[in-house]
Order: structure tokens, then sequence, then C-alpha cells
């Protein structure tokens, strides 16, 4: 079985028990919720990855954020018809202001690969099987889930 690793800095958007997901198209994640944010590039701060990864997926800026969490999961799924590992390592950060307006709808792009676009969902009305391991893993944490 293949292995991969997979590095990347997330934003955790929580308003009004509402928090901001993004709609993931293709890898592990397709079809499911996904806390927005990715890939930390080479030589890239975790914070700048973030900054770039939500104006990218989400559409906002950042401007007030404070480092919360960083944890992994693994998976297995199947990539191009060959069965993958993975070992998904995210750095969380709180998000406590923005600006801009959040992108209901955008199009997978060069800068952007897999969110078709965010929004905010109640946390109570949401079902694990709709979300993605790393967001389980980071609303256990906040106390949401069980």
């Amino acid at each position: 079985m293949k292995e991969h690793k997979h590095i990347g800095a997330y934003g955790i958007l929580i308003e009004n028990d509402e928090i901001l997901l993004i709609k993931k198209k293709g890898g592990p994640y397709d079809g499911k919720l996904d806390l927005p944010g990715g890939t930390i590039e080479f030589c890239e701060k975790p914070s700048d990855a973030l900054k770039r990864e939500l104006l990218e997926e989400v559409g906002i800026t950042i401007n007030d954020y404070e480092l919360f969490d960083a944890d992994s999961i693994y998976l297995d799924w199947k990539h191009k018809d060959e069965l993958e590992r993975l070992h998904h390592i995210g750095i969380f950060f709180k998000i406590f202001s923005y600006s801009d307006e959040i992108k209901k709808e955008i199009s997978i792009d060069d800068k952007n690969d897999d969110s078709m676009g965010a929004e905010f969902y109640e946390i109570k009305n949401l079902k694990e099987e709709q979300l993605s391991e790393i967001t389980i893993l980071e609303l256990k944490k906040l106390g949401y889930l069980k």
C-alpha cells in the first residue's frame, strides 16, 4: 500500500454555534464538508498558508486568529484505483475576525483545487458521515461532538 503524508493549515471559524465549512471536490474527503485550509507550501509559515488558503477557498481575508491545535489522523482511501494510506497532519487556528464576503460557490482552478465554496452550518445539525475526519477531530476537541 502506498503511503502519503499531507501537512496543512486550517481555520476554525464559529459564529453563533455555526461553523464555516467548505464543500470538498476530489481527494480523500470528496463530497464531504471540511475545514477551510490546505497545504503548507515549501518555506511557507503555517499562518501564511492559512491566510492564502482561506482567500483561495473561501474568498476572505483573515484579520485576527490564534493557534488552537496541531494533530493528525490517518485513513485509507482509493486513489487512482490503488489503496493508499494518508497521514493527514493539521495545524488548526481559531479565526476571530475576517473581511470580505464568503463565497458560497467558487470555481476549481490552479489556485483552488478542491473547494466548491463555503458556508456556515449549524453544528448541532451536522452528522459525522457528512464531515471530514479532521473536522470531526477538531469538533470533538471543541466539545461539539462526543
